[in-house]
Order: C-alpha cells, then sequence, then structure tokens
C-alpha cells in the first residue's frame, strides 16, 4: 500500500486541497504533527480510522507505525503542517521507505509563507522592488545551517527575507540582518497564520524585535523581511501592459 505524506497547511482546516480532503475521507490510518494539524481536519476522517499524534515520536517510532500499516495493506496518511517541501522531515522518512520498498507520495499543501503574506495583503515579488524570495530559517537548538547559508550571505542580496523557526531569536535575526537592510526596512512577524488566534506584528528591524516581545509572540510564526512589504509607488507589471495584450 501507499504512504501519502500531505500537506495540512498553515492552521486553517479549509486551506488544504481537494486531494488531500479526499485521502483523509478515506484513510484508515493518519499520523499527524500534534498541535500543528487543526482537528477539524482530522474530524474529516471515518470514525474507525487509527489516529496517531506524532508530536513526542522519534523519527524510529514514527516508522514503526508506517511499516506496521503497510504490513497490514492499509494506506496511511502522514499529516505535515504547512507543504511538505518546507522544512518537514519528509525526506529522512521518505529515504527510509524507499529502503524497504514501500511506496509513497506527496500531496502539496499551503505553505506558511503564503498565508503570512495573505494575512499581510502582499505580494511577494513586486515589481521594480523585488523579485526574489529566500526562504530560510536559523540554527540555533536545530540541524546546523550548510555553510554559506547564514543570515549575513543571504541577506547580501536584500532579497525579500522569509524565516520559519526563527522569531524566539528575533534579536539576533535584527543584529544580522540591519548590516545589510538597515534598520529602516520594514518587517513582519505573522503567528499563527490563518487560524483564529492569528496575529501580525508590523515594523522595522530597528523596532520590530520589542514589539515582538510585547506581543508575547514565542512559536508558530513567520518572519518577513524586505522592501516589498512598504512598497509605494512601484510600476505596474509588464504582465498586464497594454503593448504586451495587443
Amino acid at each position: 500500500m501507499t504512504v501519502f505524506f500531505v500537506g495540512a497547511g498553515p492552521g486553517a482546516a479549509d486551506l488544504v486541497t481537494v486531494r488531500a480532503l479526499r485521502l483523509l475521507e478515506k484513510a484508515a490510518v493518519v499520523v499527524y504533527a500534534g498541535a500543528l494539524v487543526p482537528t477539524e481536519l482530522l474530524a474529516s476522517c471515518p470514525p474507525d480510522t487509527r489516529l496517531v499524534d506524532s508530536a513526542r515520536m522519534d523519527l524510529d517510532e514514527i516508522l514503526e507505525v508506517l511499516v506496521e500499516s503497510q504490513s497490514a495493506g492499509l494506506d496511511v496518511v502522514r499529516l505535515h503542517s504547512g507543504d511538505p517541501s518546507l522544512f518537514s522531515a519528509v525526506a529522512e522518512q521518505a529515504r527510509r521507505l524507499d529502503a524497504l520498498g514501500i511506496p509513497w507520495e506527496i500531496v502539496p499543501g499551503v505553505p506558511a509563507f503564503a498565508a503570512a503574506a495573505a494575512a499581510l495583503r502582499r505580494e511577494l515579488t513586486v515589481p521594480g522592488i523585488g523579485q526574489t524570495v529566500i526562504l530560510s530559517r536559523i540554527a540555533v537548538d536545530a540541524t546546523p545551517m550548510p555553510s554559506g547559508e547564514d543570515l549575513a550571505a543571504l541577506s547580501r542580496s536584500r532579497s525579500t527575507l522569509v524565516l520559519h523557526l526563527a522569531v524566539q531569536h528575533i534579536e539576533r535575526v535584527v543584529d544580522e540582518l540591519v548590516p545589510a537592510y538597515g534598520a529602516d526596512c520594514p518587517v513582519a512577524v505573522v503567528a499563527r497564520a490563518s487560524r483564529p488566534d492569528e496575529l501580525v506584528v508590523r515594523g522595522t528591524l530597528g523596532d520590530i524585535a520589542a514589539q515582538v516581545r510585547a506581543a508575547g509572540v514565542l512559536r508558530t510564526a513567520v518572519i518577513v523581511v524586505g522592501r516589498v512589504l512598504g512598497a509605494e509607488g512601484f510600476p505596474d507589471s509588464h504582465l498586464y501592459s497594454t503593448e504586451r495584450c495587443r
């Protein structure tokens, strides 16, 4: 049978794909990422679905569930928050499944950065202001960053920067970005994007750390840095220009 790595989206139960919902509606086994996955999504499963919270499980324990289910001839929905292509730890699970000859597929989901941009009512690629978006994180109590992917290196292009898993260290983020972006660069922190308790904190690199601390934001947040957040008076895109559409 098949293991489906499914993106559960940023938090709102209705921000999932039709394909993801259909898989959940017939799932025999669902392994989900604890409090990061909305309980409303799990309510879509049949009453007899085996629900396994992976919040306190290590990789070996998770794989044990996947292998047991496959041996029993059952499909598994492995629910990950956001989209499986970003910071999901799908790669190491898939590697082990390949070694065991267990088939798997990926079903994409709405990533947290897209939900954050929606909350900010901003396009992250604005003509004449910014056409590049860097998605990254910082390394503290996590896997070390590869050489050349530290914030100082990433900030040299002054591209729009989206940081996951970094809000607890907002002061460090500010210190490392100010030399390239300037203290007046617009910043927004979106906590729990798309959820009922969504919180948006806006400021600049000069004042965002104090605002984040005052708001009590500690986790489940995305940091967006870049001039696109304050873009005004930019030229229209060539996409719908009069000359192009003739």
